[in-house]
């Protein structure tokens, strides 16, 4: 497999546009994998200019009913931008990958894809993604091992929160300043002293931020 990852190291998923050089590499290739949702709204244009014969992954229509929608938690700060009543609706959260169950399940969905494009393959996508599964369910035990004998079930993030379905896996509790897709970069003096009072409330031993 010859792969390309469109985003650069340390690019923001939320705000990517493919440059015309990216949308050769997408016209050419034989199978394109994307999250799906609005950060990659792009991806519709892009796929209606390329061969009909491309072969195309939308992740988060893989999830079906499993997708989650994006929350807003107690203390987290909303982006500041208004919407007519009619026009409020919620958003999926797109980071379904941070769940180590959902990525054993889409990388069986990519093997299985791969060896429908590549069938002289096929059994050495399969092994291979059943060899990384494993890790990933090993990766799970260290997990529930860890919480199992854990003080605490809080995280705090004085960030973005992307992580609601790893969360959830583990039954663990979340505050934070944004939501996993917020546009805000500041937080307002009301969410800093919400937050500061849980990290005391709860004597929580580390705040979580994200590179």
């Amino acid at each position: 497999v010859d792969l390309t990852l469109l985003l650069d190291n340390g690019v923001d998923l939320h705000s990517f546009q493919p440059s015309a050089d990216d949308m050769i590499i997408i016209s050419d290739c034989d199978l394109l994998i994307y999250t799906g949702g609005e950060s990659d709204a792009w991806v519709e244009e892009a796929l209606a200019n390329a061969d009909p014969n491309l072969a195309a992954m939308n992740l988060l229509d893989l999830m079906g009913e499993d997708v989650k929608e994006e929350e807003v938690v107690e203390g987290m700060q909303q982006d500041e931008h208004s919407h007519d009543e009619e026009e409020e609706h919620e958003h999926p959260d797109e980071h379904i990958w941070l769940s180590l169950v959902n990525a054993a399940r889409l990388c069986n969905e990519i093997a299985e894809t791969l060896g429908t494009i590549d069938p002289e393959h096929g059994q050495e996508y399969a092994e291979n993604a059943a060899r990384y599964i494993e890790e990933l369910k090993g990766l799970d035990e260290e997990y529930q091992a860890v919480l199992g004998s854990a003080q605490r079930d809080t995280l705090l993030f004085a960030d973005r929160f992307p992580f609601r379905y790893l969360m959830d896996d583990y039954n663990l509790k979340y505050y934070a300043a944004f939501s996993g897709c917020s546009a805000e970069t500041e937080a307002s003096f009301e969410t800093v002293a919400f937050l500061a009072g849980k990290v005391d409330e709860l004597g929580l031993p580390c705040v979580l931020t994200i590179d």
